[in-house]
C-alpha cells in the first residue's frame, strides 16, 4: 500500500497545478497521530485527500473526509479511487458546519484536521479559491472545526490537529469548552534556536481533565536540509528523502 500511495503523491495530477500543493503539515499530523489513530476516522476539511492517503499508507481501514469545495472533492475521490478497496475511503461534499445534518453523533473514534490557519483579515488572500480556502478561514473558523469534532467523536475518542503556535491559547481554550481535553502537545520549529511556528495537539473527548504531556520539540530543518526526523517521516510514507 505504501508504494501505491507514494506513487499517487508523486503524481502531479493528484495536486492542483494552479492551486493548493501538498505541504509538510499533513505529514507531520499523521505521523504525530501515529498509533493513537483508530478507525473509523474523519478528516475535517479534507481537501484533495492527502490525510486519508497517508492513513491508508499506514494501514488504516476506514477514513471519511468532508470538504465544501467541489474541485478538491472531485480530486480527492479520484486520488482515493486509485487505492485497492477504494470503498473504505469516502469523501463527502458538504460544509462541516452542517455536520449534524450529515452524520450521526459519536460516529468516529478519531478525528484529524489540518484546518486553515488564518482569519480572512490576516495577510494576503490567494486569488485561487482552493488555495485561499486552505490557508484562510473563508467558510468557518477554528471553533467550527472543533465543534464538529466534538459532535462526531465517540467518548474518549481522539482528536488530532496541526495549527499555528501563535493561536495555541485559543486552540486549547476552544477544545476544553467543547469537552475535548488536551492530552498531548508538541511544538514545531523550523530550526533549533528559533521560535515555534506550528503546534501538534491531541485531545480526547469527555476525558478526565489534566494529564497534558508536552513532547520534545520537532525541528524541521538541519541547516538547509530536512532534519533526520522529517526525513524519517517521509521515509515512513514510502517517499524516501524527498
Amino acid at each position: 500500500m505504501k508504494s501505491i500511495v507514494a506513487s499517487i503523491l508523486r503524481d502531479e495530477e493528484s495536486q492542483s497545478p494552479e492551486g493548493y500543493r501538498w505541504s509538510l503539515d499533513p505529514f507531520l499530523l499523521v505521523a504525530f497521530a501515529g498509533a493513537t489513530c483508530r478507525a473509523p476516522m474523519m478528516d475535517l476539511g479534507c481537501g484533495r485527500g492527502i490525510i486519508a492517503l497517508l492513513l491508508a499508507a499506514g494501514g488504516v481501514e476506514r477514513v471519511d473526509g468532508i470538504e465544501r469545495q467541489a474541485l478538491p472533492v472531485a480530486a480527492a475521490r479520484k486520488n482515493l479511487g486509485r487505492l485497492p478497496e477504494p470503498g473504505r475511503f469516502r469523501v463527502i461534499h458538504g460544509d462541516l458546519r452542517q455536520c449534524r445534518e450529515l452524520f450521526a453523533a459519536q460516529s468516529y473514534r478519531t478525528v484529524l484536521t489540518n484546518p486553515p490557519y488564518r482569519s480572512p483579515k490576516s495577510g494576503r488572500i490567494a486569488p485561487d479559491a482552493e488555495r485561499a480556502g486552505a490557508r484562510h478561514e473563508m467558510a468557518g473558523g477554528l471553533e467550527d472545526f472543533i465543534r464538529a469534532a466534538a459532535y462526531l467523536l465517540k467518548n474518549n475518542g481522539h482528536f488530532c490537529i496541526v495549527y499555528l503556535s501563535e493561536r495555541l491559547a485559543e486552540l486549547l481554550s476552544l477544545m476544553q469548552s467543547c469537552k475535548i481535553e488536551p492530552k498531548r502537545l508538541r511544538m514545531v520549529h523550523s530550526r533549533e534556536g528559533e521560535g515555534a511556528k506550528l503546534v501538534l495537539v491531541e485531545g480526547r473527548r469527555a476525558a478526565r481533565p489534566g494529564g497534558l504531556k508536552i513532547e520534545p520539540p520537532l525541528y524541521l530543518y538541519d541547516g538547509d536540509d530536512y532534519s533526520a526526523e522529517v526525513r524519517e517521516i517521509y521515509t515512513g510514507f514510502g517517499l524516501g528523502q524527498e
